[in-house]
């Protein structure tokens, strides 16, 4: 579903396409805002503008080629798309080669238009995320409140990911499905050399495996600048990595080998690839899943995301993390753990990893909405095992008991937006007792205020 808050902002000398347009992007789930001028459109159009800007090219006074360098000036990652009429579509095709998003020819196809501002609006999504990242790095905090968790397995990735960030070799991302391989991509573009330029991202099994060589690469019938275009200077996340069709692998082995400007290569790409896999490990490729020499110069460094069930107390800090975002938007309160459910969630074996913990959370928490608060039951129904504090010898008790301890004070300071005083009384601990507590596991009272 397109996200309805974002921004589309139409400029057009002509009333009555400009309102047309703006009908058709309400339609299609868009918050449309009008302007009549190129220079009424620069005054709102600043930098990290929440949206995509769609103008006409020609326009009195400044037209829309004028405007797309202004913005490049203000914004260079501000998606541009531009109307434009027959005669035009030779300036339409340079703009695009100084940095437009893409054109559409009058008259066009309004669903035609509404697939444009929904790509670019994707595009525009991943921009504004890893600037925030990129922002959030200057405080050295990001990777804890990104990739979440105090467990050995946690620590050592975000020490890996801001090494491996600052290196500029291809990099290798593997794990489980629902480990955070993408979200690990994106720290290491933002913490590298590279943050300031492009990060594009192609999953290579969800579009047909004709199309995947004409995307990255371009076509003769293809108007879109190719991706490997698209990242220069900055990254290319190829997802799925193993469904890269043969052909496809072998155009992107060529690329990447031409790294030396006296190559015989017609052109040298400046990228970095960081490449995602959940099939892929340590070690030659199985023949049918990727060609050895692309594999090997992927995976001059390569990072594994940990599985959700090696992470210990991790488990309950995301579900509790979750469980307070679902119960902000759904307007009620969270669910709360008993010593069973804490318990099963930390034994739980979670094929899905993080993406399925997200999944239960919402459901703990519709079913909390309605009076019902029974997350081991929840368990039950996703086929585990749930035999309410039955502990295997596989994790000590004392895990199991420091991950609850935990688990309590955090929801205390929740409930109580961080008063100390409002939490001793709660559970009944000295101040000392307490303070003691929180540093051992982490909790500091600022983050709850």
């Amino acid at each position: 579903m397109t996200d309805k808050t974002t921004t589309v902002a139409i400029v057009d000398d002509e009333a009555d396409l400009r309102e047309s347009v703006a009908q058709w992007m309400q339609l299609s789930e868009f918050e449309p805002v009008t302007f009549e001028t190129a220079e009424l459109a620069l005054k709102d159009l600043g930098p990290d503008f929440p949206g995509i800007v769609v103008s006409d090219i020609k326009m009195p006074g400044m037209d829309g080629m004028a405007l797309l360098r202004r913005l490049q000036s203000v914004d260079p990652g501000l998606p541009v798309i531009l109307m434009t009429g027959h005669g035009d579509v030779p300036m339409a095709v340079e703009a695009m080669r100084i940095g437009a998003f893409d054109f559409v020819e009058k008259p066009f196809d309004p669903e035609r238009l509404a697939e444009l501002v929904r790509k670019a609006s994707q595009a525009r999504a991943k921009t504004l995320a890893t600037r925030a990242l990129r922002r959030e790095l200057a405080d050295g905090n990001v990777l804890t409140r990104r990739l979440m968790g105090a467990s050995p397995a946690m620590e050592k990735l975000r020490e890996q990911i801001l090494d491996v960030g600052q290196a500029d070799g291809h990099v290798l991302v593997v794990g489980e499905t629902g480990t955070g391989k993408s979200l690990i991509a994106m720290a290491l573009h933002a913490c590298g050399a590279r943050a300031t330029k492009p990060l594009i991202t192609l999953n290579c099994a969800s579009v047909p495996a004709e199309a995947v060589e004409p995307m990255l690469f371009g076509a003769p019938d293809r108007p879109e600048k190719p991706m490997i275009d698209q990242a220069e200077g900055g990254t290319l996340c190829l997802e799925d990595i193993e469904a890269l069709p043969p052909h496809a692998q072998a155009r992107l082995i060529e690329t990447l080998s031409a790294t030396d400007p006296s190559s015989a290569a017609s052109r040298v790409h400046n990228i970095r690839v960081v490449a995602i896999s959940s099939r892929l490990g340590a070690g030659a490729p199985p023949a049918e899943l990727m060609r050895d020499d692309l594999y090997f110069r992927l995976a001059g460094l390569v990072l594994e995301a940990p599985p959700l069930r090696s992470r210990g107390e991790d488990i309950l800090t995301l579900f509790s993390h979750f469980t307070v975002q679902f119960a902000e938007e759904y307007g009620c309160e969270p669910p709360t753990l008993n010593a069973g459910d804490a318990a099963n969630l930390v034994q739980a074996p979670w094929p899905g990893n993080v993406r399925q913990l997200i999944n239960l959370a919402e459901r703990a928490v519709l079913q909390a909405r309605r009076g019902d608060n029974n997350i081991s039951a929840l368990l039950i129904d996703d086929g585990f095992q749930a035999p309410m504090i039955a502990l295997d010898g596989e994790k000590p008790l004392k895990e199991h008991v420091d991950a609850f301890e935990k688990m309590l004070i955090d929801h205390a300071l929740r409930r109580n937006t961080g008063s100390v005083s409002a939490v001793m009384a709660e559970l009944a601990l000295p101040r000392r007792t307490l303070n003691e507590k929180m540093t051992k596991y982490g909790l500091s009272r600022g983050d709850y205020l």
